[in-house]
């Protein structure tokens, strides 16, 4: 069962190692020449926290999904984005690129998947919407091994 408390607050962690939060805004900020929609990202972070089982993430990006305006059964339906039937052909890409991204060690990435994604996005795009999984990834990573309660 996994514990409910805190083991290590960010501002510790940031105080340990100053330069590790930076570089993982940085690799989010890569991304940003690609061009992609702010609201693309948010999803992906939202759909990326969800298969992490990061609460905090979750709720951070949902809070962000909703000062974008995003409909709220988007938000909701994002967890079954394949059969819900309500998002875009670039946005189903960009969640399955996420998802074959994120759960790497089962899928390690097949070219199908990839194929698939280049269908909808340029190779810029493609380039952007990694970087951006990678680093939310890095985040689930440290919020959940942290234990970071969500801010609700």
């Amino acid at each position: 069962m996994i514990k409910t408390h805190t083991r290590l607050q960010s501002h510790e962690l940031n105080t340990f190692l100053p330069g590790l939060s930076p570089a993982i805004v940085a690799l989010g900020k890569s991304a940003e020449p690609a061009g992609l929609e702010p609201e693309l990202i948010e999803l992906i972070n939202l759909r990326v926290s969800q298969i992490n089982g990061c609460a905090y993430c979750v709720q951070y990006h949902i809070s962000n999904l909703q000062e974008l305006g995003v409909a709220p059964v988007k938000v909701n339906l994002t967890v079954a984005w394949e059969e819900a039937g309500i998002f875009s052909e670039r946005e189903e890409a960009a969640f399955a690129w996420a998802e074959a991204l994120t759960l790497i060690a089962e899928t390690h990435v097949p070219d199908a998947a990839y194929e698939a994604a280049r269908l909808v996005f340029s190779e810029l795009e493609l380039a952007g919407l990694t970087a951006a999984i990678c680093a939310i990834n890095s985040w689930n990573r440290i919020a959940v091994t942290f234990r970071y309660a969500p801010e609700i």
